[in-house]
């Protein structure tokens, strides 16, 4: 995406706090808006609706970007992981699954930045599990859960709570604490040079706990999406409907030829059957998107 050159970027010191109240101006978007701009961009390959797409979500970025203090890295890079992350994601949207930019684009920021601070921190070399890189962004918030917010070692039986949460030996809670105390910046920190207009770090952290409402959002935009599919199902036959599923909606999809030869058909007529299935499914998602007020009628 040629414009990301275009974007205000977040630089260290004064420039970060300058940065921060910079892209307070790009006015969010209506989800009306934010379809059409996405049209543009899918049909037209329309940079310029690109950009207003990004520009909106820079504050999401930053926010999410916020969330990722304390490993010692410069805040504005991350904050520049973040916007990667971003524009990957409006670069991949597809404004007629149904769902927002906003829910779509906070994992590939997240992932963005994830994979930005594993490259950067040697004790996360790439043959580590799944469970310590899990370790590795989830101890803080663990600690914070059964309140053991102080600095220095944890007491036994909060290592041994969080190596059963999280899935890890207590040895690994223990080494991983040592190595992240003390990183955190104090929240009163002032970003930038002091003066009026002045801001805090807490001012832009997002507060994991008083976030519920964001999750339960989440969550209900998910079941949306899949009472949304369920409802539509029933546009197709039984034989599309088992197809679709078995090729398009499983873990492990089956086979063009498996499925030929459940149903005494070629290749080549699972494969058409799958694609017409897909093509009904998507437009009878999108109608009763339209019907429920989750997309902008056409």
């Amino acid at each position: 995406m040629s414009n990301y050159a275009n974007l205000p970027a977040p630089s260290p010191e004064a420039g970060l706090s300058r940065y921060l109240q910079e892209i307070r101006k790009f006015p969010l978007l209506e989800p009306e808006q934010e379809y059409m701009l996405a049209k543009r961009w899918v049909e037209d390959e329309d940079t310029g609706a690109a950009h207003q797409l990004v520009t909106s979500h820079l504050r999401l970025a930053a926010k999410i970007a916020m969330g990722y203090r304390g490993y010692g890295l410069p805040q504005a890079e991350v904050i520049s992981e973040a916007n990667v992350g971003l524009m990957q994601a409006v670069k991949r949207f597809d404004p007629e699954k149904g769902f927002r930019l906003a829910t779509y684009a906070m994992w590939w920021i997240r992932a963005s930045i994830q994979e930005y601070i594993l490259r950067s921190w040697s004790l996360v070399k790439l043959g580590t599990t799944s469970a310590q890189k899990k370790l590795f962004f989830n101890l803080r918030k663990a600690k914070s859960r059964i309140g053991a917010l102080e600095d220095g070692d944890l007491r036994p039986e909060h290592v041994q709570k969080i190596a059963h949460d999280l899935g890890v030996t207590e040895t690994e809670v223990i080494s991983m604490n040592r190595r992240l105390s003390g990183g955190d910046a104090s929240l009163n920190a002032t970003i930038g040079s002091e003066g009026e207009g002045s801001m805090q770090w807490q001012d832009w952290l997002e507060d994991e706990d008083a976030d519920q409402a964001g999750d339960y959002a989440e969550r209900d935009e998910l079941e949306s999406r899949r009472a949304l599919l369920a409802e539509a199902m029933d546009v197709l036959n039984d034989r599309e409907r088992d197809i679709l599923t078995q090729r398009r909606l499983s873990d492990q999809p089956v086979t063009l030829e498996d499925l030929s030869g459940v149903y005494d058909v070629s290749r080549e007529r699972i494969r058409q059957i799958e694609v017409r299935a897909f093509e009904k499914l998507q437009t009878r998602m999108r109608d009763l998107a339209k019907e429920q007020g989750m997309l902008p009628a056409s």
